[in-house]
């Protein structure tokens, strides 16, 4: 199949070629890959049950009604969608071998693949301010982090992610595909599709978009939140209580894992991009958009203290009913 291509004999300087279909590659001779996809597969079941699981106890306790958990629900949201906009698709196309894409599916899954990993990132940003406002300055922090403010934050960033993932794509659909038309990733990844076009279109406002868009994706919130947790530390050294140092560490701890696990593969991959292997590329990328989808819920509920007492709370509730309705009359 790598030898697709369009038929270079359409191009015309007013010709739009649009082929009917295109071929995801994915990965290049390596052997037992089913068992990888396999992975995927049982990592994906895990994430839609966690972040079902946090999402549901969010919406049943009152007391987790704060505005920080706004940010939360809309995580585990998000990774729900990234995780089935993403998995389900990847599997039908390698455990079946149905690697063949329509022009307008390839479209829709690049905005929204791209879409929910674009909102994991800004819901990671949003967490990131609420921790700085809670921490360096405690006395503000229910004026300035109010249900208003985190519902508008998180309007803007859906809006914003949704503007910018439409332009990316009507980039593409200006572009003419009248060479290649196997995409060497394992879906329709952007850099990989666009380039495909060079050959016959001006790609450079293409190039643009690939870079501005990790660069507000990527780059500028790891910056935001770099530099919130230097403010955070310097607020944390004039605590003067140790138990109030702890407990005020401990509320962040598990955020900083969730960016860790979130940014640093992703970014590490962009910038090495030139001299990283495609097989190794795509490993990488796919297990970035599975991971962290299922370990946001296992850390939040592990790590947050509320959140704990929360499920407690519920589980005691939940057993206090069925023995209740076991009780004979």
């Amino acid at each position: 199949m790598s030898s697709l291509t369009s038929d270079p004999n359409q191009t015309d300087i007013n010709t739009i070629i649009r082929p009917p279909y295109f071929f995801i590659s994915g990965f290049i001779a390596i052997p037992y890959m089913k068992y990888y996809y396999c992975f995927l597969c049982f990592v994906y079941i895990i994430s839609l049950v966690g972040n079902t699981f946090v999402m549901t106890g969010i919406y049943v306790d009152r007391s987790l009604h704060s505005p920080k958990y706004i940010a939360v629900f809309n995580l585990a949201f998000t990774d729900v969608c990234e995780s089935t906009a993403l998995v389900p698709k990847l599997l039908d196309m390698f455990l079946f071998s149905r690697q063949l894409i329509s022009y307008n599916q390839c479209l829709t899954s690049l905005f929204f693949v791209f879409l929910f990993i674009t909102m994991q990132s800004f819901n990671l940003t949003i967490l990131s301010y609420d921790r700085l406002v809670a921490i360096c300055c405690p006395l503000r922090y229910h004026m300035m982090v109010t249900h208003r403010s985190m519902l508008q934050l998180t309007g803007a960033a859906w809006t914003f992610a949704v503007l910018m993932m439409l332009i990316a794509v009507c980039l593409i659909t200006r572009l003419s595909f009248c060479r290649s038309l196997v995409i060497d990733s394992y879906f329709c990844d952007h850099g990989p599709l666009f380039r495909l076009a060079a050959p016959c279109s001006d790609v450079v406002p293409n190039i643009v978009m690939s870079y501005l868009n990790p660069s507000i994706v990527l780059y500028f919130p790891m910056v935001f939140i770099v530099s919130s947790y230097i403010c955070i530390t310097h607020a944390l050294f004039t605590i003067t209580l140790p138990q109030d140092r702890l407990r005020a560490i401990k509320t962040c701890t598990s955020h900083l894992i969730l960016v860790a696990i979130f940014f640093l593969p992703v970014i590490f991959t962009y910038v090495l991009h030139p001299i990283i292997p495609t097989n190794a590329r795509i490993i990488n990328l796919s297990l970035t958009s599975v991971l962290p989808p299922m370990l946001n819920p296992i850390i939040y509920v592990l790590k947050t203290e509320e959140f704990k007492v929360s499920i407690k709370k519920l589980l005691r509730r939940g057993a206090q009913r069925a023995v209740t309705q076991v009780k004979p009359t």
